[in-house]
């Protein structure tokens, strides 16, 4: 008898959608009519709208169904599901042609969804460990110029060039240095890096590796989301399983070099974000923001020569090992090279991960990838970068997701985060939660932050209440200059800019008699 495969993902999503309900009742299925089905607990494709997302093995490839629920279950078994036949509602066809994942140039995320996330097998199939192999034959040198050549830049949001950070550990003296992963994803609309570390760990804990080989560092750090309770079972089984097998360890895969790595719960704050408060509470401190210099690549962990990416940053670099710099450096535009992870979330159709080349535009995004609207009203605003970053009217919609070209018009790409809003969304309530936000989730180190952020919320609720409306529109104009130019760190400096963009691009929001209609009230 044929084994039949059948995949059901395993990622938080999945599991929060029935997933885990989903792959027992196809086992019992299975059992109830004597076939021998073997389940596999895959990542998620990214294609959220469509989890759990079931696939099956045929001779043609994998064929796909969702979104299937627990219920549906039986009816799909009924229609042919273990000889993968399309006789169903659900039916998606071949998974490698679906439209949405088909356009995507998946250098990061090609083996998600494909792979048990905990198989090595899986993974060095799909030329896992290849990177790393390949760093081993190599001086900490080489590894940063081919880093330097990619053009890679942090992921995280500052977008600073990789190999120039790695350049600055790798000058300083020999002794112990650090690798900090920043695993902390705390912007709204992002689950990238919760994907990696769901859906493919060892990419993960190979482009640590890679990096602490670069650098001379023997140990390394993932800081982890403490709302990530899936990721931090599969990293900490997934590390486990590469000591045992060579790929972590004081003696990597026999070559007498040695890398370590651990995994730490984070503190529950935004601002650990930041690479310095994250530092600070790694250390098992506060998680304020550290004045900078030092830099954290200078003196970091425990004072000691640190590189600290995030989850994004570190698994481009396997691929680049693997296949070389300028393989990487061929996607993209401008200074912005190699693919970008774009989560579309919010008011969306179709939601879930992209991966492309940088260059393509908002408006392909939301409209190609994104469907539009899931309300199917009219799109009025997204927001792209996180909570911090600017709300981008229709006018900026067909700018390229490219790092300059968003500098330009005051935007920012981030941890590219893209989330929609359609047209009944109350923009001054926007801007004045980006504000609140900054209240709650400060350090309280510097001024401008601490102060500026409750005044901040006390000048838009006046505005909107009718109190000298256009003394306050300055007085909110100037204190927005006052936190960009004197907050110690991103966390002041960005909080105006979504205030801004409303001020500048929704203005009529912040009018007293859109305050009432919004919180309607008919005047």
């Amino acid at each position: 008898m044929v084994t039949i495969t059948v995949y059901v993902p395993c990622d938080t999503t999945a599991r929060s959608l029935g997933a885990d309900k989903v792959a027992q009742r196809i086992e019992r299925a299975a059992a109830a009519r004597s076939q021998d089905v073997r389940v596999v607990r895959n990542g998620s494709r990214g294609l959220f709208w469509l989890e759990p997302m079931v696939e099956i093995d045929t001779p043609h490839g994998r064929v796909a169904y969702g979104p299937v629920t627990p219920e549906a279950v039986e009816s799909l078994v009924e229609a042919g599901l273990f000889e993968g036949r399309q006789d169903h509602a659900l039916a998606l066809g071949l998974t490698e042609e679906i439209d949405y994942l088909k356009r995507q140039q998946r250098l990061t995320f090609s083996r998600i969804g494909i792979t048990d996330p905990l198989s090595i097998d899986d993974y060095t199939a799909l030329r896992g460990f290849n990177g790393l192999k390949a760093a081993l034959s190599r001086d900490g040198q080489s590894i940063v110029d081919e880093v330097k050549a990619s053009g890679l830049r942090g992921r995280g949001g500052a977008a600073f060039p990789t190999g120039i950070k790695w350049q600055t550990v790798l000058n300083e003296p020999e002794g112990q240095k650090y690798i900090v992963c920043n695993a902390d994803e705390g912007d709204s609309g992002t689950f990238a890096d919760r994907l990696v570390m769901e859906c493919d760990p060892y990419l993960l804990i190979e482009g640590m590796t890679i990096a602490g080989l670069a650098v001379g560092a023997d140990r390394g750090f993932i800081y982890l989301r403490s709302e990530y309770p899936q990721a931090k079972a599969i990293l900490d089984e997934a590390i486990r399983r590469a000591v045992e097998a060579g790929y972590l360890g004081d003696d990597l895969l026999g070559s007498g070099k040695g890398f370590n790595l651990e995994v730490r719960l984070g503190a529950g704050a935004y601002i650990c974000g930041e690479e310095t408060s994250l530092l600070e509470s790694l250390e098992g401190r506060r998680g304020l923001v550290r004045a900078k210099p030092p830099l954290p690549a200078i003196v970091g962990l425990f004072s000691r020569p640190t590189v600290v990416n995030n989850v994004l940053s570190f698994a481009a670099v396997p691929y680049i090992m693997d296949q070389g710099g300028q393989a990487y450096a061929d996607y993209g535009m401008g200074r912005s090279r190699g693919t970008l992870a774009v989560q579309l979330a919010g008011n969306v159709k179709r939601g879930g991960l992209i991966e492309l080349a940088f260059g393509t535009s908002l408006k392909t995004l939301m409209e190609d990838f994104g469907g539009g609207t899931r309300s199917g009203r009219p799109l009025k605003a997204v927001q792209v970068g996180g909570p911090l970053g600017a709300y981008l009217p229709e006018s900026q919609w067909d700018n390229p997701l490219d790092y300059e070209a968003f500098a330009a018009f005051g935007g920012v790409v981030g941890h590219g985060g893209v989330v929609m809003f359609d047209d009944t969304v109350d923009m001054g309530e926007q801007a004045r939660f980006a504000m609140e936000f900054c209240t709650v989730e400060s350090c309280g180190k510097c001024t401008p932050c601490r102060i500026g952020a409750v005044r901040g919320v006390e000048v838009i609720d006046r505005i909107r209440a009718g109190e000298n409306a256009e003394m306050n529109l300055e007085l909110l104009s100037d204190l927005c200059e006052t936190m960009v130019d004197g907050s110690l760190c991103a966390m002041g400096g960005m909080t105006p800019f979504p205030v801004q963009s409303v001020m500048k691009h929704f203005p009529d929001d912040l009018t007293p008699r859109h305050a009432l209609v919004a919180g309607g009230i008919a005047c």
